[in-house]
């Protein structure tokens, strides 16, 4: 996804062509080419993208099936010059493992055993930042976060796997980056060196689109652009990768606990009936996945004016202090509903309330503890 050359205008590939190069590749297990095998369930031609979906028979086969998706890939690009290439390898995935009780920060009983997982990078904790519906300041929680730990000494990441509203590039002020015009640079196994704004190691779907662009893109397409954010970029030496979920319990998630589970969810929501009904879905939606919960963050909590002191509940107040105590996790903290972390967020800077300050600190607290590092 991320080998995209520089756009220019170029004429479309024939559909037909694209099935003759794939039937010059031959199945693993010997069943004829994969077209006539009947593994292509999808081959679509999106803009400056080429995707083919390969049914697989069974996730354990996902190996087996590697050389074919190299194959694939190559034989793509050779007859579609200047086209990006995805090849989705989809299966049905094998249950998750039972769900133990331990829900402290990098448990590695609490994982789930994926199939067929990513090689996990080296990263000492990898940390979700969820939320159950939109709208609830996730993403500005994430990067302040990640900005936080990394003040207090740690290298951290920051990716964006939110890929239908990537909300990173204009937090971190790299909204200039655009993979579609200039190639990003690679280490010496090809992977790229993520950009870097505020000591943070960042990646996001949007540095591949602009801010106006929408993408259309089905389930298998969204599989395939987060196992590539996680195979195809250098995250190595990380203290912390905190990744910035969309919202809701969809592909990305289910994608993210199957490929490379994280060592622990935390969930945002704000103080309101409304939004803590659907954070309590994200939160058992990680349960059932097994990935343990850090805690919640209450966002948009208490608005205090400016001029007259006078503190308002907009949004409500202690609400999801409170589901917190009732689902048995911790409360991490609340953060106010406050102009000048609005004004940060679109200005590409970090937030500066103290809020964050504390939150980092029980997030350390719990990987410290868990891990002793």
């Amino acid at each position: 996804m991320f080998k995209i050359a520089r756009l220019f205008h170029k004429k479309q590939p024939d559909e037909a062509v694209l099935y003759n190069a794939l039937r010059a590749i031959s199945t693993p297990d010997g069943a004829g080419d994969i077209v006539s095998a009947g593994r292509v369930s999808a081959l679509n031609i999106l803009n400056d993208q080429i995707i083919c979906v390969i049914e697989i028979p069974t996730a354990d086969q996902a190996a087996a099936y590697e050389k074919t998706r190299i194959e694939a890939e190559s034989a793509l690009k050779n007859c579609a010059q200047g086209y990006a290439v995805q090849i989705v390898l989809t299966a049905e995935s094998a249950a998750p493992a039972k769900q133990d009780n331990d829900t402290s920060c990098g448990s590695k009983a609490s994982r789930p055993a994926p199939s067929p997982p990513l090689p996990r990078p080296d990263v000492k904790h990898i940390i979700a930042v969820s939320s159950g519906k939109g709208g609830v300041g996730k993403s500005t929680i994430a990067f302040n976060l990640a900005t936080a730990l990394q003040r207090k000494g740690h290298k951290v990441g920051l990716l964006d796997a939110d890929i239908y509203g990537p909300s990173v590039p204009r937090l971190s002020g790299l909204t200039e980056i655009h993979y579609g015009q200039s190639k990003p640079d690679t280490n010496a196994e090809g992977k790229i060196i993520p950009p870097e704004a505020h000591g943070l190691k960042i990646m996001s779907i949007g540095f591949l689109i602009s801010e106006e662009s929408p993408l259309i893109w089905r389930g298998p397409m969204v599989q395939s652009a987060i196992t590539q954010l996680f195979r195809d970029v250098d995250w190595n030496g990380l203290d912390y990768l905190i990744i910035d979920m969309p919202p809701g319990t969809g592909d990305a998630q289910l994608t993210l606990a199957q490929k490379t589970p994280p060592d622990a969810a935390i969930i945002v929501s704000t103080p309101q009936d409304l939004a803590l009904i659907d954070a309590r879905k994200g939160l058992e939606m990680y349960k059932k996945t097994n990935i343990p919960i850090l805690g919640i963050i209450e966002n948009m909590s208490l608005f205090t004016c400016s001029k007259c002191g006078e503190t308002s509940e907009i949004f409500g107040h202690g609400g999801a202090e409170s589901e917190a105590s009732k689902l048995g996790v911790d409360f991490l903290g609340a953060v106010p509903l406050n102009i000048d972390i609005r004004m940060a967020a679109d200005q590409g800077e970090p937030a500066k309330d103290t809020a964050f300050n504390a939150i980092t600190d029980k997030v350390i607290a719990a990987c410290t503890n868990d891990t002793g590092a």
